[in-house]
């Protein structure tokens, strides 16, 4: 009987899904001036398994999309997309003029030095999705892509 009850929990642990763990490096929000609806959150992130940023909300916007900035006929086009791929160990940069998550309909200034609550939702190839809560820092309006590291979340 204990041998059945080993092999069972054993197949268990062995069928369970196993949920990529997402490593989120430098997020941070572009400050916006009063009355503007719409600012960008930007990050690094990187999985350990192939997955996909599919959604991700804040309680400071209505609306929150995950966007793309492309050439199109000549001329820079941002757009939202159904998701992002994660490929397992490498970088994907959400920065200014690339990927990046969208928040609109703001509820208040986004202000700088205010901490902006994001909850990225991460999809794995099996369907199963999970959920990585992290604070942005805000930065000011003229922020370049690239600055030193401020926070970090893992999940």
């Amino acid at each position: 009987m204990k041998k059945l009850a080993l092999a069972s929990l054993v197949a268990t642990l062995l069928s369970a899904p196993v949920l990529a763990d997402v490593t989120v490096s430098d997020p941070w929000v572009r400050a916006t001036v009063p009355s503007q609806k719409a600012t960008g959150a930007f990050m690094q992130l990187t999985a350990d398994a192939s997955s996909r940023l599919v959604a991700a909300r804040s309680p400071v916007a209505g609306v929150v999309e995950i966007h793309e900035m492309a050439m199109a006929s000549g001329v820079m086009k941002m757009s939202p997309i159904p998701g992002l791929d994660l490929p397992a160990g490498k970088a994907v940069e959400l920065k200014p003029g690339g990927y990046h998550v969208m928040l609109m309909d703001l509820k208040g200034q986004v202000k700088e030095g205010d901490k902006v609550p994001l909850t990225l939702v991460i999809e794995g190839k099996d369907g199963k999705q999970q959920t990585l809560e992290l604070t942005a820092p805000v930065r000011p309006l003229n922020a370049p892509a690239a600055s030193k590291p401020m926070e970090h979340g893992t999940h």
